[in-house]
């Protein structure tokens, strides 16, 4: 499976939301037909950010509002005293009701990056229309002697000069299809009885961890037992005191604080449903209605956009529209990779959606949207702990995803500095693309709004262009190396364009993602 793309250029002096300027803004685009998680992981990993299908990377030494990547890691993550406010009033809500109802806005929200605050993207489609059910022929950079002059194959050329590129499959993939198909599986012999019957994975790690914790807690038993021998002669609160001293010293932590508040003896119930963004899924289809409504509500509340700036065409395509195709890998999370909607409900009603895509390293946070009546909930600062109480959950079955991405911190815009309250968080140096903790970019950024936040003056892009002829690109329904293209198509000369956009991407997305060529 191949990542398709478009590459659309700069995209320059249009209005930045954050500063208010008309014509500060500048970014680099490309439309994404089609993309793996592992492709859109390294994007981002390079300061690329979606939007619907369009994917973008603002030009950081132009643009007005320098926006820097930023993750948190979520191993070591520790709650804020502001974060914990928010939990325990989620619980006094849910238990007891309480909670004045206001009509102020919280500062923790949600904004749309790539225009600034309260603006919808900018609308961006292909110019081409490619039909991913179509087979692609493969030239492969080993198959043809580079001393070799490349020659047409008329009927072939014929034939796809009359249709547009479609989805790649390559023969041996094919075959192998095609074989399998062949051969006919005897029938099987059902469940054998002797045997217990079949259980998810996620009741067998909550039963084992079930059975670490009551392990923990006979230890720590033993232990007062032992304790209690040792001291006998001490007095009864000379003894209670050793007791109960442990126990206070220790932070609750961020699922306990979580599962504090979802009793089923609550005045309210709270529900969070993963649905994957696909009109084929039940659920999603179920409550994409009262989903679109939730968001237009959102919309033209708290960023005052007209009817038809939130109609639901454009909430189709700014949040349900992705170019990510899920994945269901043996070795990866039950829910499998790519565009997910967390649906909060609250008494049977959607109060939240946060729009997240699961890839192999991360969570990425996309976008969120809540009922403007719960805002006394804050529930920007909620969402965001329960995706990273989320991601840690993930992590137990796939060791390496263990970050949890915001989207872009802007140093220079007081209302998206609140991404840096999340430790530990790394901000991405726009020229070496290295994590660098956020502490030691503060200084920096407020001296200048861009910055090289690499403090190693001789450190460079590991994975910047080296070679052009192996990037890949999609001409006439067919893939190939660039420098076969460029044999193929001599009357055109676009290699400025290729080289600028293979030096964005970098080298190893270069030679796995394919651009599409007129």
């Amino acid at each position: 499976m191949y990542s398709i793309v478009e590459y659309k250029g700069l995209k320059s002096d249009y209005h930045c939301g954050y500063c208010g300027q008309d014509d500060g803004k500048a970014s680099m685009g490309m439309w994404a037909h089609t993309m793996t998680v592992q492709d859109y992981q390294d994007l981002i990993d390079r300061g690329w950010r979606r939007s619907g299908m369009y994917v973008y990377k603002p030009v950081m030494n132009r643009t007005c509002c320098p926006q820097y990547a930023i993750r948190c890691h979520i191993l070591d993550f520790k709650l804020a005293k502001s974060s914990k406010k928010v939990l325990k009033k989620m619980t006094r809500f849910l238990f007891k009701g309480e909670g004045a109802k206001g009509d102020g806005i919280e500062p923790m929200d949600s904004y749309n990056e790539d225009i600034g605050i309260g603006h919808q993207p900018a609308t961006c489609t292909s110019e081409v229309n490619i039909d991913l059910e179509k087979p692609l022929k493969i030239v492969s950079l080993e198959e043809i002697p580079k001393s070799a002059e490349v020659l047409e194959n008329p009927q072939t050329d014929s034939a796809d000069d009359n249709r547009d590129p479609g989805q790649k499959h390559s023969s041996a993939e094919a075959n192998d299809s095609t074989e399998s198909c062949k051969s006919v599986p005897k029938p099987g012999r059902g469940a054998d009885p002797n045997k217990p019957p079949c259980r998810k994975a996620k009741d067998v790690r909550r039963e084992r961890k079930l059975k670490k914790l009551l392990q923990k807690q006979q230890q720590i038993e033993m232990a007062d037992v032992s304790q209690h021998q040792e001291t006998s002669c001490d007095s009864p609160n000379t003894l209670l005191l050793q007791h109960r001293a442990p126990q206070a010293n220790q932070p609750k932590s961020l699922e306990e604080f979580i599962s504090e508040s979802l009793s089923p003896d609550a005045v309210h119930q709270l529900e969070v449903k993963l649905v994957p963004v696909s009109f084929d899924d039940p659920a999603f289809n179920e409550s994409f209605n009262q989903s679109a409504t939730l968001y237009s509500k959102y919309q033209m509340a708290v960023h005052h956009d007209s009817p038809d700036e939130c109609s639901e065409s454009e909430y189709t395509r700014f949040l349900c529209q992705s170019p990510l195709q899920a994945e269901n890998p043996p070795d990866g999370p039950d829910s499998g990779y790519g565009s997910f909607h967390q649906q909060y409900w609250l008494d049977g009603k959607i109060i939240a959606v946060g729009v997240i895509d699961i890839l192999p390293r991360c969570v990425s946070s996309v976008y969120l949207y809540y009922d403007p009546d719960y805002a006394f909930l804050s529930l920007g600062v909620y969402s965001a702990v329960r995706e990273i109480a989320f991601t840690t959950e993930l992590q137990k079955t796939v060791p390496d995803l263990c970050y949890y991405y915001m989207g872009f911190y802007i140093h220079s815009c007081p209302k998206m500095k609140y991404k840096g309250q999340y430790h530990p968080s790394y901000l991405l140096c726009p020229e070496t693309y290295i994590w660098v903790p956020i502490e030691k970019c503060k200084t920096k950024l407020d001296q200048s709004k861009y910055s090289r936040l690499n403090e190693d003056p001789s450190a460079e892009d590991e994975n910047s262009l080296q070679n052009l002829n192996k990037v890949l690109i999609l001409y006439r329904n067919t893939v190939m190396p660039y420098n076969i293209y460029r044999k193929r198509q001599k009357r055109v000369n676009d290699e400025a364009a290729v080289q600028q956009y293979a030096s964005l991407v970098g080298q190893t997305c270069a030679e796995r993602m394919v651009l599409y060529r007129n």
